[in-house]
Order: C-alpha cells, then sequence, then structure tokens
C-alpha cells in the first residue's frame, strides 16, 4: 500500500492535483504501479473508491463525488470508474474495497466518518490492501490508529462528552491537523484552536499541521515522509520541520532495551520529538515500563530473552514488516553492541556498525592496529593466546606491575593488576584454560579522563565533552571504594585533537562514543611526555552511569536530544548553555561517613542536581547512593569531595 495524508490535493481555487512538492507526479506513479500492465500491453485504469465522510447527507456527498471526479480527471488520470461508498451501498462495501486500485477517504467531519468507517467495517477490509490509499482532510485523520478529532463544531469544544480520540483505520501513527492556513487561528466556542486546545492536548502526543498543497507519503517498505511547509506540535508549543519544496523523514529507529539503564528513555524521546518512529524491544511485559518510557516510544515488541538473537531477529523483522524498512538499530549500550551489529548486517541498516566493524571496537587487541593507523601513542600489549612462555618475555621487557583484562569486555570486570612474578605465575595457573580470551599490557599511571562525543555522518563532532576519574573503576571496584569523578568545563585543546584523531582511524561516524586515555603523570619512553595522552579504550557508546545527566548539567544542553538530531538531522539543534563543573560523589551503605545524608544536601542543597540510590547492577562502579552538583570552579568540586566521603 502507498498512503497519501493530505489536507487537500489541491492549491486552494486549483482544480486539479498540485504539482507542488511533487504530490501529482508520485500519486501518478503509486496508481501506475498498483493497476499494472494490461496483457496484451498498455496500462490499466484504476478504479476508484471515495468514501464519504457524511454517509447519509446525499446532497453533500453527490457534491463530493463530482468535484473529486473532476479534479481527478483535470489532473489528468484517467480511471475506469469512480465510485462514492455512502450509507446508499454500505452493504457492498466488501467487494467494493476488494475491486478498487484507489481509496479516497474525502473530507468532512471527523467523528461521522469515523462512525461509518466502523460500522461497514473498514479497518479489516482495507487490511492488506495493496493499492493506494489518500485522505483528505478528515480522512487524513482518521487513517491514524489513534484518531485525534479536535473541535470543529459549534458545541464540540464545551461539549464534556466530546470525544478528542477515536480509534481509527490504523494505516499511520500519524495525527494531523489539516489546513493550516486556514485554521491557524480559527476558534470554536470562543476557544482558540490552536493556543487554547491543540497546544494544551499536544502533551504526549504529536500533530502535524501543514499548507494544503503538502503532504505526507508512506511507500511500502520505506519511512513516511513529510513534504512541504509542515508544523509540528508537542509539549504545547509549535515548531516548523519543513519548507516547501522540502520534506522530514519519519524514521525508523529500533531501540534496544530502552529501560536500562533507566536514564535511557530520553534516547527515545529525542527520537520521537523529532518525527522518528522508536520501535522498541526490551524483555519486561509493557505494563512494566515507566510512564515516560511509554511515552516516548512508538510501538512494543516483548521478547523473553534479549540475549537470544532467534528472538531479536524476530522482533526487528516484525517490525520492519509493520513500519517499513529499518533506518537504526542502536542500543547506545556496551553489552549489545555485537548483537546490534549482528541485526545491521542481517537487515542491511547502514547507519551503523555491522559484523565487519565490530571486532575493531570491542577487542582490546584490535583496537591497537587502529590506534596505530592514527599514530596515536598506547600502552604495549601481548595477547594472552601467545602463551605463558611470550607473556613471561613481555613481562621482563616492560617490568611490573602489568594488567591482565579481558580482550572483550566491558568496565573493570575480570580486570588483574599484578605487581610480582609470584602473582603473574599465580594468574597464568588460574587461566590455564581461558587465557586466550585476555591480554596483558603493562601499566601506566597517570589520571584516567575521556573524550565523550557525538559525531555526524560525515565524521564531524557536534558535541564533545571531558569527564576525568581521579581513582580507576578498577581499585574503586576491587577496594569498595567511594566513586568520585568529575566533569571538566571545558575540553583541553590537546585531549580534542587526539581524540578527534582517533575517531578519524577508527572511522567514525554517526555515532556518540566515549573514548579514554591516560594522561600521563611523567615522561615515559615510547609513550610521550608528561601531560601527553595515551590511548586506553575506544567505547561506541555513551559513558555509563549518570556521566551523561552530568554533560547536561555541566553544559546546560541534553546531549540525548543533541544524540536525536544527530539520527534524525544529522546535526545538533540543541544549544550549549553556560559550562561549569560538575562533580560525583558514590558512597558505600557499608561506609560510616562523618556527615549523614541531610548534612550533604543541607551544605549543598542549591548545587545539587542529582541525588538518588544507584541501581544495584551499576553500583559496584558507581556506589550505592549518588549525589551530583554543578559548582563554579574546579577547588570547589575538590571540597565537595572531601566533605561527602569524610
Amino acid at each position: 500500500m502507498t498512503l497519501f495524508l493530505t489536507g487537500s490535493p489541491t492549491r486552494y481555487g486549483e482544480p486539479s492535483f498540485t504539482e507542488d512538492n511533487g504530490f501529482l507526479a508520485e500519486v501518478k506513479a503509486a496508481l501506475a504501479e498498483a493497476v499494472g500492465k494490461k496483457p496484451g500491453g498498455g496500462q490499466r485504469l484504476p478504479r476508484v473508491l471515495l468514501v464519504s465522510a457524511a454517509p447519509d447527507d446525499r446532497g453533500f456527498t453527490d457534491s463530493v463525488l463530482k468535484g473529486m471526479s473532476d479534479c481527478i480527471h483535470a489532473s489528468g488520470i484517467r480511471t475506469e470508474r469512480i465510485i462514492m461508498l455512502d450509507r446508499r451501498n454500505a452493504g457492498h462495501a466488501p467487494e467494493l474495497v476488494r475491486e478498487a486500485h484507489w481509496i479516497v477517504l474525502c473530507g468532512g467531519h471527523v467523528p461521522t466518518q469515523n462512525r461509518f468507517i466502523h460500522e461497514i467495517g473498514l479497518p479489516e477490509l482495507i487490511r492488506g490492501f495493496e493499492g493506494v490509499v489518500m485522505g483528505c482532510s478528515a480522512g487524513s485523520m482518521n487513517c491514524a490508529r489513534d484518531v485525534y478529532s479536535h473541535p470543529e463544531l459549534p458545541g464540540e469544544a464545551v461539549d464534556p462528552h466530546y470525544k478528542r480520540w477515536l480509534k481509527g483505520l490504523g494505516l499511520t501513527d500519524i495525527q494531523l491537523i489539516p489546513h493550516f492556513e486556514q485554521v491557524r487561528y480559527a476558534t470554536v466556542d470562543g476557544l482558540r484552536l490552536f493556543e487554547d486546545v491543540a497546544f494544551p492536548d499536544s502533551w504526549g502526543h504529536r500533530f502535524y499541521t501543514f499548507r494544503d498543497g503538502g503532504y505526507v507519503i508512506q511507500k511500502p517498505g520505506k519511512p513516511a515522509e513529510l513534504r512541504g511547509e509542515a508544523y509540528e506540535i508537542t509539549r504545547g508549543a509549535m515548531r516548523r520541520v519543513s519548507e516547501e519544496n522540502k520534506s522530514y523523514s519519519f524514521m525508523n529507529l529500533v531501540f534496544i532495551s530502552p529501560h536500562f539503564p533507566d536514564t535511557y528513555w530520553h534516547f527515545c524521546a529525542g527520537a520521537k520529538a523529532n518525527g522518528v518512529n522508536v520501535l522498541a524491544i526490551a524483555d519486561t511485559p509493557y505494563d512494566n515500563l515507566s510512564w515516560e518510557l511509554k511515552q516516548s516510544i512508538t510501538d512494543y515488541y516483548q521478547v523473553q530473552n534479549l540475549e537470544d538473537y532467534g528472538q531479536m531477529y524476530r522482533a526487528v523483522a516484525w517490525f520492519a514488516h509493520k513500519w517499513g524498512k529499518i533506518d537504526w538499530i542502536e542500543s547506545n549500550n556496551e553489552w549489545w553492541l555485537e548483537q546490534d551489529a549482528r541485526l545491521r548486517t542481517d537487515f542491511n541498516v547502514t547507519t551503523g556498525l555491522k559484523n565487519d566493524r565490530i571486532a575493531a571496537i570491542k577487542n582490546k587487541s584490535e583496537m591497537k592496529k587502529y590506534y596505530a593507523l592514527g599514530g596515536i601513542p598506547t600502552a604495549r600489549q601481548i595477547k594472552g593466546a601467545d602463551g605463558a612462555a611470550k607473556i613471561k618475555a613481555f613481562v621482563r621487557k616492560t617490568g611490573y606491575p602489568i594488567i591482565a583484562k579481558p580482550d572483550n569486555g566491558m568496565g573493570a570486570g575480570g580486570t588483574t593488576k599484578m605487581s610480582s612474578a609470584a602473582e603473574l605465575a599465580a594468574w597464568l595457573e588460574a587461566h590455564a584454560q581461558d587465557m586466550g580470551q585476555y591480554v596483558i599490557e603493562e601499566f601506566i599511571t597517570g589520571l584516567l579522563v575521556s573524550y565523550d562525543a557525538i559525531y555526524d555522518s560525515k565524521g564531524d563532532p557536534i558535541f564533545e565533552n571531558n569527564t576525568v576519574f581521579p581513582t580507576p573503576v578498577m581499585e574503586i571496584v576491587h577496594g569498595n571504594l567511594d566513586c568520585c569523578y568529575w566533569t571538566n568545563k571545558t575540553v583541553p585543546a590537546k585531549l580534542a585533537a587526539i581524540g578527534r584523531r582517533t575517531v578519524k582511524a577508527f572511522g567514525i561516524k554517526s555515532r556518540f562514543v566515549h573514548l579514554e586515555f591516560f594522561q600521563l603523570d611523567r615522561d615515559r619512553e615510547g609513550l610521550g611526555k608528561k601531560g601527553d595522552y595515551v590511548g586506553l579504550e575506544v567505547n561506541m557508546r555513551p559513558p555509563g552511569g549518570y556521566t551523561p545527566d552530568m554533560m547536561n548539567f555541566a553544559h546546560q544542553t541534553d546531549v540525548f536530544q543533541i544524540w536525536a538530531d544527530m539520527v534524525a538531522f544529522d546535526e545538533a539543534r540543541k544549544p550549549l548553555g553556560e559550562s561549569a563543573y560538575v562533580g560525583y560523589v558514590g558512597r558505600r551503605d557499608v561506609h560510616n561517613y562523618a556527615h549523614s545524608h541531610q548534612d550533604v544536601l543541607d551544605k549543598y542543597g542549591p548545587a545539587v542536581c542529582m541525588c538518588s540510590r544507584v541501581p544495584y547492577a551499576l553500583s559496584d562502579d558507581l556506589g550505592d547512593i549518588c549525589y551530583i552538583v554543578r559548582l563554579p570552579r574546579k577547588a570547589d568540586v575538590d571540597a565537595f569531595f572531601r566533605y561527602v566521603t569524610e
């Protein structure tokens, strides 16, 4: 099915379909494909079925039939027949729908047409229809799954029993307010249609309005596209999303595991606000999702196990069947990167990494090759698979301490620091069976920092950030220490330069990245001078925990929305505000502190941006309860760390 949603297919006063924004050409092409050729050659003529919005008003319906017939023929479209479906022939609706190539839902009163389409069972009759469907005004509104039927006639705006939400044909999730130029300043029962009715109703919803001559087109297997000057109304405000002779694409984004971490619903909200169909997959019942997440997704598919690839494949396939071609598959989560890549490969999604690139950003041994391409210094490394003898020879060159960590892993899990031959021998014995899953590196001392950024499809940064981790995560986990780190006010120039060079070396595009570096605390031969940066790890996802929130607080922005803007528009549309330092402290339940929870809130109340229990799955790294503050000076952050951890 090819679907057209219009206010009117003509410009005001014109006798035929408009050619603006390619409308008439698209209609003719869709009809030619739907009707097909005659057996002996030549184009068949379409059978057209008009669906009345006033099925019991014969005079009005007959005038619409004549007007639409004249308009179709004046547009150069020859037809086999044009029939109006109203009360007079409603009993023949099944055969009329079955025989039609082109169904046009006419304009009129939305609730009246809505009642009629359900009385004749049109939602079921049109299911699987392979021709062309075109909505005009009320007809376009009734194409939606959930129809927004704003008050139109006198008395409807003040009638407490008037239903503004109706069940429609289910052909689209797009809700329209047609005829922008005619209704922008219209009033109903003394209320302004936009400011007093639609704007308040838009909280949790998105409405689209455009001038006659604009339209939405949904082709089989492709995302819906809005063409012409158009506006979106959501969250009580209106913004322009497209201009004349330009378009706005309703992309299909499959977002995996949006319920964890619990802040990831913000990615979905940002994408949906940009007109993207957010198709979520998770392993929990829909009713268990947070209210915020429910409002931020377009459709949902529950699997029993997110790690079962068969279930995940079927979920994406179902979305593709229902919504058309999948444009993005993303989790923004380290755990699912390989599965994301496999799904992109199988569904030919080109906006992210596929199977052939995933090893370079998941395996620490593979990362070394790309660091070398960019001339980025890194710690010397050997694979565990090389065996005990070569590992010992490697250590004789580097000296102790050394670090063993999983080649494919995230965080500090499985990481071991060894400072003597005895400790190395014990590790080799303990890992005799799985040594090949590890890499061994020389231990570098310095300050752990991250270069966090969002890159567009051209490989240019549209947002950059620097976070500093004074105590390595491995030490925090192994020592059960308090977690303290901060987001910098600015990105040091040298870090930005090596971060960008790393991105280029790895060929990163259209991604949120979290790149880790050591800033050397002394000169090291072969690596650099004190203060230089050494590559540690490349992570093709946002930083973990609450660091994205810290970026927002630090730069008075919304990195979730910036990522969503990159997905939808390939640019950042969210500005940055005045920057400051943001500090994080994660305290442990097992420790006693000099200052109580209430003391911390009393002392830093105005500066506290967030205070909450940390999810159990993150508590080893981040503590059990966190405090995040925004402060003007680095010295203030240091004082905050001392006070909260004392």
